[in-house]
């Protein structure tokens, strides 16, 4: 494809947004942007660094200080976090009990927004998270709402920690989900919902492969 277009995947936790947004990327030859990472990046370095996380001004002021890179990295597209490569670290179930902190900052959301938009500049970018269709790319060549039933995302990140090597509890898992659902979809700055225009697809009977293949439908249409 000549013409290089931004494409905004949402979707609640758990709906399988960062394995579609890498499988897309990749077959449409994009850059693969994974926005939470930019959040857990910083929510770890907070709690790494012993920061208050109930200080939303000095949460503000570590977001703007923070050095946030997507580059290859191992044959893959890594953020870089002052100059570290992080993966596992920012994957941990402390950081995803904490992440709420800097999601639901205005101010973090501001900076956060703002360094986003700027990784798109000449387009060729899948980018998926919670407000990439609303706030950040309102104005995105195409949209996906990414959804899923609260069973099958929680077997799915359940699926996820295992193969990683954590113990976890199926059921507090999903009941994770469901407080993070509660939360992401009340926040009072940019809560998750889906683009007017954007096509919804519900991944819960369906492969990567199928939801990828309905995807590229649209896009080449």
């Amino acid at each position: 494809m000549s013409v290089k277009y931004i494409v905004a995947i949402d979707g609640p936790a758990g709906a399988g947004k960062s394995t579609i947004a890498r499988m897309l990327a990749k077959k449409l030859r994009y850059v693969y942007i994974d926005s939470g990472a930019m959040y857990r990046a910083v929510t770890w370095k907070a709690m790494k660094s012993g920061y208050d996380l109930n200080d939303p001004v000095k949460l503000v002021s570590l977001a703007r200080n923070t050095m946030l890179e997507f580059k290859k990295y191992k044959n893959k597209i890594t953020l870089f976090a002052d100059g570290k490569a992080v993966g596992r670290e920012i994957r941990t179930t402390e950081v995803t009990a904490n992440i709420c902190h800097l999601a639901d900052n205005g101010g973090v959301r501001k900076v956060m927004v703002k360094r986003q938009q700027q990784t798109a500049q000449g387009g060729g970018i899948v980018m998926e998270g919670r407000d990439i269709g609303t706030k950040v790319f309102p104005r995105a060549e195409f949209k996906f709402f990414l959804d899923a039933s609260v069973d099958e995302r929680a077997r799915r990140r359940y699926r996820e920690y295992q193969e990683r090597g954590v113990k976890v509890n199926l059921s507090d898992i999903r009941r994770d989900i469901m407080t993070r659902d509660r939360k992401d979809k009340t926040r009072a700055v940019s809560p998750l919902r889906q683009a007017a225009d954007a096509v919804v697809i519900d991944s819960s009977r369906l492969t990567p492969r199928q939801v990828v293949d309905a995807m590229l439908k649209v896009i080449r249409k």
